[in-house]
């Protein structure tokens, strides 16, 4: 006859638990840091390309209001009066008429999530801006630093 004995009972240990927990505990602690500089990385890159864009676009009218396609005012310098004029557009002064428009919309800042941008007028004096005039240059109002130490508000 068969002796019938008990089956050691299945599953963990306490020990291995609270191993298994610290492993998954030290995994969890470096990926957070590394996934919150994946994410800057991400904004820092939307920045440098909404930055890029408006300055094309007033680079553009610059080149417009030069070769005299549209109408700026003497005092402008070329440049646009805000950023709206880059979207709303200007009038071409050519035959055919027409709407010069340079930009969609006016991004939207990833550091402040907001559309509101500081400009610099061809009237300012070197790192000051808010002369109001025209739209010389644009950078961020975000008093963040950048992952290379630079401050927003400086690209």
């Amino acid at each position: 006859m068969r002796r019938l004995t008990e089956s050691p009972a299945r599953g963990f240990t306490l020990v291995e638990l609270i191993v298994t927990i610290t492993v998954v505990a030290i995994l969890a602690g470096l990926a957070i840091p590394l996934a919150q500089n994946e994410i800057r990385r991400r904004q820092e890159r939307d920045l440098r390309r909404a930055l890029r864009d408006m300055r094309e676009a007033i680079d553009l009218y610059k080149e417009a209001a030069d070769l005299g396609l549209i109408e700026v005012s003497q005092d402008s310098g070329g440049y646009p009066p805000s950023l709206d004029v880059l979207v709303d557009g200007t009038e071409l002064t050519s035959a055919e008429g027409g709407t010069l428009r340079l930009l969609r919309r006016v991004p939207i800042d990833p550091m402040t999530n907001s559309t509101n941008w500081g400009t610099r007028s061809y009237q300012d004096s070197p790192g000051l801006s808010g002369g109001g005039q025209n739209v010389f240059d644009v950078f961020s109002v975000s008093d963040a630093t950048a992952l290379d130490g630079t401050r927003y508000a400086d690209w």
